[in-house]
């Protein structure tokens, strides 16, 4: 594995644990990264661009006030994604608040969303 991403995936097995809910973190390989899956729901991307949490517009905001935090996109010249930031290095190595932010990404992930109800169709 990828040194980089092998330690995104501790940072995040740290940030699990220190939950007291490692069992409840789960990574499966997805474009040559990795998806994190925290109580089934994908939670965070690891690749060469760092960790990204996926977080409620919100936790976003709040996130992207960090130094070093960004909007993460899958491929370069692609648009950013709606939904994942980027973990600021120093974030990550703080086990403590990487815990806060896995949380946060959990709760967004059991959020329902609102979806727009299908337009009727003439008769």
């Amino acid at each position: 594995m990828n040194p980089a991403l092998a330690s995104q995936r501790q940072d995040l097995e740290d940030a699990a644990t220190h939950l007291g809910r490692a069992h409840d973190l789960r990574f499966h390989p997805m474009f040559g990264g990795l998806m994190a899956y925290f109580e089934e729901k994908p939670c965070a991307w690891l690749s060469a661009q760092g960790l990204a949490l996926k977080l409620d517009v919100a936790d976003q905001d709040a996130l992207l006030t960090h130094a070093g935090a960004a909007r993460f996109r899958h491929r370069e010249g692609t648009i950013t994604s709606r939904g994942y930031v980027i973990v600021p290095p120093a974030l990550c190595r703080d086990t403590g608040q990487l815990a806060e932010w896995l949380l946060r990404s959990s709760r967004a992930a059991r959020t329902p969303k609102k979806r727009p109800r299908p337009k009727a169709r003439p008769v």
